[in-house]
């Protein structure tokens, strides 16, 4: 026995030097106020980072580490999701996404309604201008392949998509205003099938923005019973977010239940002056659902504007057949005669943007295509009209044609004591609803809404510090574990031993937004740390550069792809 132990002794002790050499940690995060996610109080405590994983949370003075951060008189939370954020091809140019990891940003949810993925070249010809306006080259055409062109260049934070209805119905139908037959509708069915076995996290539609209104509710209800079937969820921008909203709603509940699926309404609204007041309706035809069994909850980005095409001005019948027609009944004086008289209309039968608004001086011009444009983004339409001659409609109309109805517009539509309803709603995560973008290179030469920018940390700002409608653990809450429980991903959104180290650092007193609709490209303030997996994207208040973001696939993943990849979890 005791020759044993001599040579046990023996066969370990060159192992002991190392041992005592290496750190126990590659990060630690000392003296934090942490805020966890739950929503708890928060609590004083250190954090401890091994291999881009939580590995201890608790006093942790004089442990050995890469590196050290003092966390005194900081916010120590987990990394912010966003529940709607458009930058399926802005990664693709600026990888690191600075407006993101700014804000706290670590992971973005996409794929309103279109998604990056299925591609074919009939789509691919018809948004040609938007891809050369970023200089990108589309070649993928499944949801896998354009994964692995972001596992191929690295990421700066993590991100899931949907796969689109209306994504999935260019595929099949185009963009023209037409039913699928059964069998076009099995192809579509297919489509839904095969994205979510290469990691979509659901279904999504944006069905005030053509093609998609065409979808019978019917049709949606099939392709959302695909998605539920691998684990999905539901996701849509609704038919109607004005004087309809509540029949909207009523087909999102219908699709819910007859489809068996969660539902999530992107960036809850009431929109428009004639709705103004309204959302106590909204949220308690919500909270009707809620009770009766459905889970159905919803997210906001908490401005009293929004943005979108300016070509959602136009009625939908304009829109069949896609840009083209489009662009030929904008030129056609008979057509655009009619264009004309439908946006005037008290009761045209379509969800009218022109009837929302107060005036022309509530629509701000912001990304443009055509060059020669670009005088106008941070204008309003009614200066555009000045500028131009002619009646704001007609200044419209114009617009569309000469900018071959690429613009996007900021709206201001909404009132505030609607916004801040909905955002203190228990259910409500946030949403940027916008696609990343820098205050330099190809991202900057358009005119963004501040949301792209300023959406979280405008809250910790307005709605904790100025207002206190909201307390920070409860805020911290909306943007982490609310929206990871919502998205499935269950080793993200908590501070707890074992999960995934997205974690930010920052100053409760200072964070803030900066960007304005007149000066958009502002960096926020007050994030001193960012990690992603473990791995800085901000230190000491300045972006590191790094690419540690990983693709978070839904709970539809194929397994047998998972185990060629040596993969356990579908979210790694």
């Amino acid at each position: 026995m005791r020759l044993f132990a001599a040579l046990l002794i023996l066969s370990v002790s060159p192992l002991a030097p190392l041992a005592a050499q290496s750190p126990s940690f590659d990060l630690v995060i000392l003296n934090g106020r942490i805020v966890d996610g739950t929503g708890s109080p928060w609590y004083a405590g250190d954090v401890g980072v091994r291999d881009g994983r939580i590995a201890a949370i608790g006093r942790l003075q004089g442990a050995k580490a890469r590196r050290t951060v003092d966390a005194a008189g900081k916010v120590v939370a987990p990394g912010f999701i966003d529940m709607l954020g458009q930058s399926e091809m802005a990664i693709l140019v600026e990888p690191t996404l600075p407006s993101k990891i700014f804000q706290g940003i670590t992971t973005e949810i996409t794929g309103e309604g279109g998604s990056p993925a299925p591609l074919n070249d009939a789509i691919i010809a018809a948004d040609r201008p938007g891809y050369d306006q970023l200089g990108i080259t589309p070649d993928w055409r499944t949801l896998a392949q354009y994964y692995a062109r972001l596992e191929r260049q690295g990421i700066g934070i993590n991100i899931a998509t949907y796969v689109g209805a209306t994504q999935v119905r260019r595929m099949v139908l185009g963009d023209d205003d037409k039913d699928p037959t059964p069998a076009e509708l099995d192809r579509m069915r297919d489509l839904v099938r095969q994205a979510m076995r290469e990691g979509a996290v659901g279904l999504s539609t944006s069905l005030q923005y053509p093609p998609a209104p065409y979808a019978e509710t019917e049709e949606l209800i099939a392709l959302a019973a695909e998605a539920a079937k691998l684990g999905g969820i539901y996701a849509t921008h609704l038919r109607n977010e004005s004087d309809e909203i509540l029949p909207a709603l009523d087909e999102a509940i219908r699709i819910g239940r007859e489809a068996a699926i969660p539902v999530e309404v992107w960036h809850l609204k009431t929109a428009g002056k004639t709705n103004w007041g309204r959302m106590p309706e909204v949220i308690a035809r919500i909270d009707s659902a809620r009770r009766a069994g459905l889970d159905i909850a919803a997210d906001t980005y908490a401005y009293p504007a929004w943005f979108n095409s300016f070509s959602s001005f136009v009625p939908p019948w304009a829109h069949d057949g896609g840009t083209a027609k489009l662009l030929e009944r904008l030129r056609d004086p008979e057509s655009r005669r009619r264009i004309r008289r439908d946006m005037e209309a008290d009761d045209a039968g379509w969800d009218n943007s022109w009837k929302k608004i107060p005036g022309p001086e509530a629509i701000l011009i912001g990304a443009v295509q055509n060059p020669e444009l670009r005088q106008f983004q941070g204008k309003t339409l009614a200066e555009v009209a000045q500028a131009r001659g002619g009646d704001p409609i007609e200044a419209l109309l114009d617009f569309l044609v000469d900018d071959r109805a690429y613009t996007g517009v900021a709206v201001f539509g909404m009132s505030e004591p609607d916004v801040a309803l909905a955002l203190v709603q228990p259910w409500v995560s946030i949403n940027c609803d916008s696609e990343g973008a820098a205050p330099q290179g190809i991202l900057s030469r358009s005119h963004p809404h501040p949301r792209a920018y300023g959406t979280f940390p405008r809250i910790l700002r307005k709605y904790v510090r100025e207002e206190k409608k909201l307390t920070l653990e409860d805020a911290v809450r909306k943007f982490t574990s609310l929206a990871a429980q919502r998205m499935r991903l269950g080793d993200r959104g908590v501070l707890k031993v074992g999960m995934w180290a997205d974690v930010v650092v920052f100053d409760p007193a200072n964070v803030r937004d900066r960007a304005t609709f007149a000066r958009p490209h502002q960096l926020a303030e007050g994030m001193q740390w960012v990690l992603v997996n473990g791995v800085p994207v901000i230190a000491d208040g300045k972006a590191t550069g790094a690419r540690p973001g990983k693709v978070l696939r839904g709970a539809g993943y194929d397994a047998s792809s998972r185990a060629k990849r040596g993969i356990g979890s579908p979210y790694e």
